[in-house]
This record gives structure tokens, C-alpha cells and sequence, in this order.
């Protein structure tokens, strides 16, 4: 019997190898459609070059059974072109668009879901009188219509600061939103949208205990089946640790639930995951959605897997084959598990990293342990593509462990033992 054809946009070792771990691998060969060079690291995006490429592998190849992606664009929007131009099981790219673009996204959610959402306006940040339009007031934040990782992301404090910001986001905007842009022109997508001069959007300031929920719909069945605590500390902006399963009251999760339903529902996204990021405030004892992300969140597959013995790459893929994703039990090695994100938030040239010995010899020590260093030696941290607009990601530490304290005590021995050394741009840190 010949196995599946499985093409990955944006492949990478680090998750192939979870994906040749599930049941399923036994009948699925996977395939880079794109591997994660070519949509990561680079100095532009072209659509049309990537389509392109994508249909000469799979061509070249000559069979193709299922496309996935586990990231952010272009990936999660090229699964919908390629499953409709090779007649597999794929979601509408409509619907795709609806869930990453910020505004279109949040018309459809306010239809259903107003009272869960913030107040928010589209601008254009060229405009000089950008600021007085919008009309919130601050603190409030403002981000491109389309980005990930809170690219070009910032909270504004008053108008002197939006200002500020002003021209690091009129030389970045087009990074993203450029080929965006083309893409929901190359496939018709309604003008009032694809000709959209207000590139950013305002919203008003939603806080609490912010979370992951992830889930996937099924001839139009939404499924619920995890959620992800998103931790910072010292009160910073960035994510300091996401945290599975999370702390949450079951009786709040199930709300969020509900929403997701509505919005995914009203969205008409289907046969496909989707993971949405809530905060749950807690004097307001509500739920407000701050955005929908139509695919896995590659992030969170290994502390999945540690939890449930699978990641929840199985999820993706049984969609991907047109099949119906088995329940995720709990058989891991551990209770608890982390992606912890070590983060340094001045700019400044890495001298050294760690090596590839120095992390064998820390998982000796510490069962399940995974490093991804994100910095090689000699890059300057303003050189790397992809940050928040506060920080600088070193590496991502994954840990299991009994319970969140383990999690934190296993977290400063790993950092004890990783040899960071940046010259930072007016002194010296070592870590």
C-alpha cells in the first residue's frame, strides 16, 4: 500500500520529527511544499514566486494526498490555494482571510461575539491626522492589519507616543501587509477590503488572564480541546512562558468555548484548526477575543506532546486528510509543560551562543528536555526578523514537569547552564 503525500508549508526538523512520531506517520510520508527558510528569515515575500514553487515540488513529486501549515502567514493562506488547485481537503481561502485580516475579522465578530471584543478603528498611518481620528483613548493599541508574532505591534500612552512610533511603522508596513494586499487582490477578495488605504487598527485596551484556546471545526462541527496559559512577567509586554494545561476554572474555558463556536460558526471557516487568543478579566468575570489564528500553533506542539504522549500536530493532519482527529488523551511523561521564552530587551551583538554539547548535557539532566537557540553567534539583535516590538527572543526552552513551580526550578537551571554572552549597544550583559 503506498502512503499519503503529505506536503508541509514552512517544514522544519523540530516538528518533523513530532510529525514522524504520531500513529498516523505510519501510512504518511511529509513533504516540504516550503520549507521554513523560504517563509522565515527573509527579506521579502513574494505570492505569486511561492504558489509557484509550491505547485513545482508537488508536480515535480506527482502525487499529492493533504497540505498543511503550522504557521502564520503566508503559510496558514497558501494551504487554502493549494488545496483548491489539487482537489484535497483544505478550508475556503475566503474564510482564512477572514480570520487574519484584523478589521474584516473583527466586523464578522462583531455580528456575533460584540460583547466579547474591544472597541477598535481602522487608520492610515500616513495620514497626518491619523492620531485624531481614531478617537480612543489611550492607553490603547495599535497594530497592522495583518502581522504575527505582534510584529509592528505597540501600546500607545498618549499622543506623543503614537507619534513617535509613527515612522518605524510607515517603514515596516509593507513587509506584510504589502504582499497581503496582493494576495487578496490575485484572488478577488471584496474591494471594500482589498483596497483598504488604513492599513493598522486601534483597539481599546483589553486585559486579565490571557490564554490559548485551540481547536478545530468539522463539516461545520466546532471542537474545543485544549487551553494554553500565555504568562509574562514584570509586567513587560512580551510572553515570558505559554504553560498547558491551563489554570483556568473549567466553567471559564467552556465560555470561551462557546464564543469560538459562535465566531468560527459565523466566520464559515470548516474541516480545519484554529487556535484564538482570549483574555478572561476577572473584575468583569468576562471573556474578550483579541484574535483568531486559523491554524495549530506550532509553539505549543511539544508541550502538547508532553502532556498527551501526542502533539496535537495529529489534529492538523487528520484534518489535512480529510479525516475525522482522534481525542487527545492524557498519556505524556508530565502533569504540566512549558514553552518558556528567554528574552533580553536591549539591542546588542551575540558574541557567543550556546553549542549543541552544552544542551545535551542539561537534557541528561532534565528528561524532556527541548532548547531551540534563535541567535546564531555574530547576528546583531536588531538583524532578527519576526520580534514584538519589546524584546529580543534568545530561545525557546520546553519543560515538563509536575506541576508550575517544577516547571519554574527546572526553567533557572536550564539558564544557568546556557552560555549567552551579547555586548550590548552600551554595556555588557552575560547570561
Amino acid at each position: 500500500m503506498s502512503k499519503k503525500q503529505v506536503f508541509i508549508i514552512g517544514l522544519d526538523e523540530f516538528n518533523l520529527k513530532k510529525l514522524q512520531r504520531l500513529a498516523e506517520a505510519a501510512y504518511c510520508d511529509f513533504l516540504p511544499a516550503l520549507h521554513v527558510s523560504e517563509i522565515r528569515g527573509v527579506e521579502s515575500y513574494d505570492i505569486q514566486q511561492l504558489i509557484n514553487l509550491c505547485r513545482q515540488r508537488i508536480d515535480e513529486h506527482g502525487t499529492i494526498d493533504a497540505v498543511a501549515s503550522y504557521y502564520d502567514f503566508p503559510g496558514n493562506i497558501l494551504v487554502p490555494i493549494i488545496a483548491h488547485d489539487y482537489k484535497i481537503p483544505g478550508p475556503s481561502l475566503e474564510s482564512i482571510l477572514k480570520c487574519d485580516h484584523k478589521f474584516w475579522s473583527r466586523l464578522e465578530q462583531d455580528k456575533v461575539i460584540s460583547e466579547h471584543i474591544p472597541y477598535y478603528k481602522v487608520f492610515n498611518p500616513f495620514d497626518p491626522e491619523a492620531y485624531e481620528k481614531i478617537g480612543i483613548i489611550p492607553p490603547f493599541w495599535i497594530k497592522p492589519i495583518k502581522s504575527f508574532r505582534s510584529y509592528l505591534a505597540f501600546r500607545i500612552n498618549g499622543e506623543a507616543q503614537f507619534y513617535e512610533v509613527m515612522p518605524e511603522i510607515r517603514d515596516n508596513i509593507d513587509f506584510i501587509t504589502g504582499p497581503f494586499t496582493e494576495l487578496m487582490h490575485l484572488y478577488n477578495m471584496p474591494e471594500e477590503f482589498a483596497n483598504m488605504e488604513e492599513t493598522c487598527i486601534a483597539e481599546s485596551l483589553i486585559t486579565g488572564h490571557q490564554c490559548t484556546l485551540e481547536g478545530y471545526v468539522l463539516n461545520g462541527r466546532v471542537v474545543s480541546y485544549g487551553v494554553v496559559d500565555s504568562m509574562r512577567e514584570g509586567g513587560r509586554p512580551s510572553f515570558s512562558r505559554y504553560e498547558y494545561p491551563s489554570a483556568l476554572p473549567q466553567e471559564i474555558q467552556f465560555r470561551m468555548s462557546d464564543v469560538a463556536r459562535r465566531i468560527i460558526s459565523q466566520i464559515g471557516l470548516d474541516n480545519y484548526p484554529f487556535n484564538i487568543e482570549f483574555f478572561y478579566d476577572q473584575t468583569a468575570d468576562e471573556v474578550y477575543l483579541l484574535e483568531i489564528n486559523p491554524r495549530i500553533s506550532q509553539a505549543h506542539t511539544d508541550i502538547f506532546e508532553k502532556v498527551h504522549g501526542i502533539s496535537h500536530l495529529s489534529i492538523m493532519l487528520n484534518l489535512a486528510l480529510g479525516q475525522k482527529p482522534r481525542t487527545l488523551d492524557y498519556r505524556g511523561d508530565f502533569n504540566k509543560a512549558a514553552n518558556f521564552m528567554l528574552r533580553t530587551y536591549e539591542p546588542g551583538m551575540v558574541k557567543m551562543a550556546p553549542t549543541k554539547k552544552e544542551i545535551n548535557i542539561l537534557k541528561k539532566f532534565i528528561p524532556g528536555l527541548e532548547v531551540i537557540i534563535r541567535v546564531p553567534e555574530g547576528i546583531h539583535l536588531d538583524e532578527l526578523q519576526g520580534q514584538d516590538s519589546y524584546s529580543y527572543e534568545l530561545a525557546n526552552i520546553f519543560i515538563g514537569g509536575r506541576d508550575q513551580q517544577e516547571l519554574v526550578e527546572k526553567y533557572e537551571k536550564v539558564v544557568e547552564g546556557l552560555s549567552f554572552d551579547i555586548e550590548y549597544d552600551e554595556k555588557v550583559h552575560l547570561y
